[in-house]
């Protein structure tokens, strides 16, 4: 599946609104906010956003709880990462599935196998945690499962494959509900041809598009080599040119773009964006907001511009490209 021609600025407002469209629904993945964070971030998303928390290997897995609790308490939908290899033992995880449900509410998680390169206990894999009904038994009634458009480091394509079949599998089998959540990634023909592929392989699952938000380059190609995304790292190492650009800001608005308009014009089901904010929660979320509100302007690039914000609402002004 080919992107569609890149849009141009006379198209008027169509584009704009494909993109507003695309960015509706969009939600935002964080590590570690602070308590100042969360309170900021409920002036500037809406009210119900999904809020992903990032599980960090080096910190203990009950602090997501109290992220979530924050999160929930802020008028958010926390979605709290649960990595399997971090849990020592069937009884830890009771523990962390019985707080975050209670203490926080939580509904839905994303289920990954994680970073750790021994587990800690009796999980290895993500879908020995998705088969072993504990999270039916604490309420979650859906589950996010990662998505590699750029590949895998590790693994094969067909071995992703079978591996997405089997955790959906096993998840729907009693009852819950299941969505794909992509690792970021910077070629937008390379996320396109990804969704076209899961919708080949007869996967139809909501899918959150990985990208992300407004920071520098140097920062991007550092999470991009630590995260195994190479063949989009490589691209955007290209489109950087010389190296005093790598320090400046960065926004994914001619990605948006694109990816709003390939929305728009084939047919690539439920789809939606999540970005990820690589510690600037409050610039990603200035930006996201804006962009799905139509403040932008087109540009000859194929990329677009965040407007300034109007003087009388006294916004912090969002990062622009």
């Amino acid at each position: 599946m080919a992107l569609p021609s890149a849009m141009t600025t006379n198209e008027g407002a169509e584009p704009v609104e494909a993109i507003a469209d695309f960015m509706a629904g969009f939600s935002l993945e964080a590590t570690r906010p602070s308590t100042d964070e969360v309170a900021a971030l409920a002036a500037i998303a809406p009210s119900g956003t999904r809020v992903y928390v990032s599980a960090v290997p080096t910190r203990p897995v009950q602090e997501a709880v109290e992220t979530a609790a924050q999160l929930r308490k802020a008028g958010f939908e926390p979605v709290p990462h649960l990595a399997a290899r971090a849990f020592a033992c069937g009884r830890a995880l009771d523990d962390f599935l019985a707080r975050i449900s209670g203490e926080a509410g939580v509904v839905r998680l994303l289920i990954i196998a994680g970073d750790h390169e021994e587990p800690a206990g009796d999980f290895r894999s993500a879908l020995e945690v998705i088969d072993g009904g504990a999270l039916q038994r604490h309420g979650i009634r859906e589950i996010g499962i990662a998505g590699y458009p750029d590949g895998h480091p590790r693994i094969l394509q067909q071995d992703l494959d079978r591996a997405l079949a089997d955790k959906i599998r096993s998840a729907e089998a009693p009852g819950m509900a299941v969505h794909i959540v992509s690792q970021f990634c910077f070629d937008a023909q390379a996320i396109v041809q990804w969704i076209a592929h899961l919708r080949d392989f007869g996967l139809e699952h909501p899918v959150r598009i990985g990208l992300a938000g407004p920071t520098n380059l140097a920062t991007l190609l550092r999470y991009a080599k630590r995260c195994g995304v190479r063949a989009s790292a490589q691209s955007l190492a290209r489109q950087a040119g010389l190296l005093r650009q790598l320090f400046a800001m960065s926004a994914p608005d001619a990605l948006v773009r694109r990816l709003a308009q390939a929305r728009a014009q084939l047919h690539l089901g439920d789809v939606a964006p999540h970005f990820f904010s690589f510690g600037g929660l409050l610039r990603t979320a200035r930006w996201t907001e804006a962009v799905a509100q139509r403040r932008i302007a087109l540009e000859a690039g194929g990329g677009f511009r965040v407007e300034p914000p109007r003087a009388e609402t006294g916004e912090a002004p969002a990062a622009a490209h």
